[in-house]
C-alpha cells in the first residue's frame, strides 16, 4: 500500500529541516526528502538571534565575527566593527544543516535521502509525490507516497513550485565560493573574527564579493547577475590578490548555486501545496543573508499548513507569506532599493562604502541585523543618515553615477 503522510518535506536546507521539525513536534506525520551531499554556497553567518529562536546551540557556530570590513574599488578599508560584546556567528552549512536534519529525524521526521522526481494526482485529488531513493538503478519506477500536504523547500529552481505554483521568474544572482583551509592569523590580512567584504567591479559587477571566517576553514565567494561574468575566474584572482593561492590555502570543496533576490508573489496554490525558503525567494536583497529568513519562512510556512490541516481550510496556506511579509517585507524593500542604488557602478560602490564610515549608520546597521528589523531609535540619528543619503544621491544624479556599467545585469552568471 502506498504510504499516507500528513506532510512531505522537499529539501532538507534551514528551511525545509526547521518546517520538518516543527511539524513533527507538533505531532504531525513527517517525511523529509533531502538529496544528500548537496550545499548552498553560503557565507555562513547567523545573527545571535538565530540561535535563541530556533534553539541551535552555541557550540554549533564554527567562528564568531566581531566586525565586518568594507572594501571600495579604491582599495578603502572601512571597519564596521560589532559593538561592544557583540558578535556575529558563523557556521559552515554542511555541518549545520545537517544537524538541523537529525535534529528533525531524532523529533519525528521520517527522514529519506532522494530526489523528487514529480507529484501526481489520484482521482480523488490527493496529491502523491514520486521520487527515487539514493542509488535507485537508473530507468527504476519511483516511489509513490500520499501526502496531505506538500512543502517545497528544495532552492531557488523550486521543483516543487514549478510542478503546482503559477510559473514566476525570479530574479537571482549566481553564487559560487570556495571553502579553504584557513591561513595562519594575518597572513594576506587575514583575521579569523572579522568578515571582509569586496565592493569592487572586477570581482563582482553588481553584487560583492566575501572572505568569511569558518574557524579552521574559510569561504571565499562571490555573486553576480551579469551574464557571462565567470566567477570562478573572479574568485581565482580575489585568491591570487589576497594571498591565498592553493599553494597556501588547499581548496576542500567549490559550491555554486542561484539566489533568489525578492520573495515570490504567491506561496501556495491555495490547496496543499506550499514553497520556503530560497523557493519562496527569502533571501535579503543587498547582503544576500539567508539562513534567518529561510527558517523564519519554514516556521511560518509549518504554523499555516498546520492550521490548514487542521481547521480543513486551505486558505490558511497564504497566512505563511502574509506573516513573513509583514514581519519582514518592509526590510526586503529598504535593501532592494539599497542593491539597486549602491551597487550599478563602482562609482557608486565607493560613495556607500564611504558612508559605512558613519558611526550612526555603523551602529543602526548592526542593530537592524541583530533584530531582524528596522532600528525605530534614535530618530536624529536616521534624520542624519537621511541627508547624506540624500546628499549622496544627488550627486551621482547630477554626476551621472546611476548609469549601470553592463545592460545585461538581471541575467544569470556563469560558474
Amino acid at each position: 500500500m502506498t504510504e499516507m503522510f500528513d506532510m512531505v518535506v522537499v529539501g532538507g536546507g534551514p528551511s525545509g529541516a526547521t518546517a520538518a521539525n516543527d511539524l513533527a513536534l507538533a505531532g504531525h506525520r513527517v517525511m523529509l526528502l533531502d538529496r544528500m551531499g548537496r550545499v548552498k554556497p553560503c557565507g555562513g553567518a547567523v545573527p545571535p538571534r538565530l540561535l535563541k529562536d530556533f534553539d541551535v546551540p552555541v557550540d554549533l557556530l564554527c567562528a564568531k565575527a566581531n566586525s565586518a570590513r568594507m572594501i571600495s574599488p579604491a582599495g578603502r578599508e572601512v571597519d564596521m566593527p560589532v559593538g561592544e560584546g557583540g558578535w556575529v556567528g558563523m557556521v559552515d552549512r554542511d555541518e549545520f544543516d545537517e544537524w538541523l536534519r537529525a535534529r528533525a529525524a531524532t523529533n519525528g521526521a521520517d527522514r529519506r535521502d532522494g530526489s523528487f522526481e514529480g507529484m501526481e494526482r489520484e482521482p480523488d485529488g490527493t496529491a502523491v509525490v514520486l521520487y527515487h531513493p539514493k542509488g535507485a538503478e537508473r530507468g527504476s519506477e519511483p516511489v509513490r507516497v500520499h501526502t496531505k500536504m506538500l512543502i517545497g523547500c528544495d532552492g531557488c529552481n523550486s521543483a516543487v513550485a514549478r510542478a503546482a505554483l503559477p510559473d514566476e521568474k525570479l530574479p537571482f544572482v549566481a553564487a559560487y565560493h570556495e571553502i579553504v583551509e584557513s591561513p595562519p592569523e594575518g597572513f594576506g590580512g587575514f583575521v579569523g573574527n572579522r568578515c571582509d567584504v569586496f565592493y569592487q567591479g572586477k570581482h563582482s559587477p553588481d553584487f560583492y564579493s566575501w572572505v568569511f571566517p569558518h574557524g579552521s576553514k574559510t569561504s571565499i565567494g562571490t555573486g553576480s547577475a551579469v551574464q557571462g561574468f565567470e566567477l570562478r575566474k573572479a574568485i581565482t584572482a580575489l585568491r591570487a590578490e589576497l594571498g591565498l593561492t592553493e599553494d597556501k590555502c588547499k581548496t576542500v570543496r567549490v559550491e555554486g548555486a542561484p539566489i533568489p533576490l525578492r520573495p515570490r508573489k504567491k506561496w501556495d496554490n491555495g490547496k496543499d501545496v506550499v514553497v520556503a525558503g530560497d523557493a519562496a525567494g527569502c533571501v535579503a536583497p543587498a547582503s544576500g543573508e539567508g539562513i534567518f529568513y529561510a527558517m523564519t519562512a519554514g516556521r511560518e510556512v509549518a504554523k499555516a499548513a498546520s492550521e490548514a490541516l487542521v481547521s480543513g481550510d486551505a486558505s490558511k496556506l497564504r497566512l505563511a507569506r502574509k506573516r513573513f511579509m509583514k514581519a519582514h517585507g518592509m526590510v526586503f524593500r529598504v535593501l532592494g532599493i539599497m542593491q539597486w542604488w549602491w551597487y550599478r557602478s563602482d562609482k557608486m560602490r565607493e560613495k556607500f562604502v564611504k558612508l559605512c564610515m558613519d558611526k550612526d549608520i555603523q551602529q543602526l546597521t548592526w542593530e537592524a541585523y541583530m533584530n531582524k528589523e528596522l532600528v525605530r531609535k534614535k530618530p536624529l540619528a536616521h534624520v542624519k543618515i537621511f541627508l547624506k543619503d540624500t546628499a549622496e544621491l544627488l550627486t551621482g544624479l547630477i554626476s551621472g553615477g546611476g548609469t549601470r556599467e553592463s545592460k545585461s545585469a538581471g541575467k544569470r552568471g556563469q560558474l
